[in-house]
């Protein structure tokens, strides 16, 4: 099972940079994060056209959202809510072969990495609280389970173009880092993408809109992640983040993360 997932920030207008990933790549499964509208207005038909029959959609207008669309046939979907908001920032399906995919968009933060003075930053340290007690209570559920999404925090050193200089930078400050390494304990998830790429190295996939050349000064956050269950480690055996498609036309801030799982 190949799978991408993908904060595509506007999936409308960015349809054709959708296509053009699964014409190349040709993922099972793609997630996205960011889609920026209500369900009935996702394009589903033009997914479907493309092979992409199977969709899980959970959307709101102008903010948010997030879906899965796949080829291949989920036997159930549902989405969970958190800090009693109705953002639309969580969805999950389970295939027929066993497999539970969890995509989530967490809350960006704003800018001011004090939760007495910012509200967003304090509902962004809520909702990693709140993900990782809903995984706490499943907490030694054998089955197979993946987690993808823009989850807004570059956790390590390398997952970051300067680990001092971003320190008080809302996604690697000490208290945003600490949440999601419990959030990842909660669950003893794996991470995909350090699984191939050591610790050591440099690893991004998102880069501002506001550098002029986002390739030259190549300042960089990892903020999207593949995560596994402990039933799936060792079957990622690809791997890959799309750099190129930080160039393209219109392109998202972000770019897509894909794994092979042999299943």
């Amino acid at each position: 099972m190949k799978l991408a997932t993908w904060n595509i920030n506007s999936v409308r207008l960015r349809l054709p940079q959708v296509a053009r990933l699964l014409a190349g790549e040709t993922p099972d499964v793609l997630c996205l994060q960011e889609t920026k509208v209500i369900n009935d207005l996702f394009p589903a038909e033009a997914l479907k056209r493309l092979g992409y029959v199977h969709q899980a959609i959970n959307g709101q207008k102008g903010y948010h959202g997030v879906a899965i669309a796949s080829r291949l046939p989920f036997t159930s979907q549902s989405s969970e809510g958190f800090c009693g908001k109705d953002d639309s920032r969580h969805v999950a399906v389970t295939f027929e072969n066993g497999v539970e995919l969890h995509n989530f968009y967490v809350p960006a933060g704003g800018d001011i990495p004090d939760p007495q003075f910012n509200p967003k930053f304090a509902h962004k340290l809520d909702f990693l609280r709140e993900m990782t007690a809903l995984f706490e209570r499943r907490r030694g559920r054998a089955g197979p389970v993946i987690l993808v999404g823009d989850l807004n925090v570059a956790p390590l050193e390398n997952d970051v173009w300067s680990h001092k200089q971003l320190l008080g930078v809302v996604s690697h400050t000490p208290v945003e880092t600490q949440l999601l390494g419990a959030f990842k304990a909660s669950f003893d998830w794996i991470d995909v993408t350090r699984s191939f790429v050591p610790d050591s190295e440099k690893v991004y996939s998102w880069w501002s809109y506001r550098a002029q050349d986002w390739e030259a000064s190549d300042r960089g956050r990892r903020l999207d992640h593949i995560w596994v269950s402990p039933a799936l480690k060792g079957a990622a055996s690809a791997h890959a983040i799309f750099r190129s498609a930080r160039g393209w036309t219109q392109a998202s801030d972000h770019v897509p993360v894909l794994a092979t799982f042999d299943l």
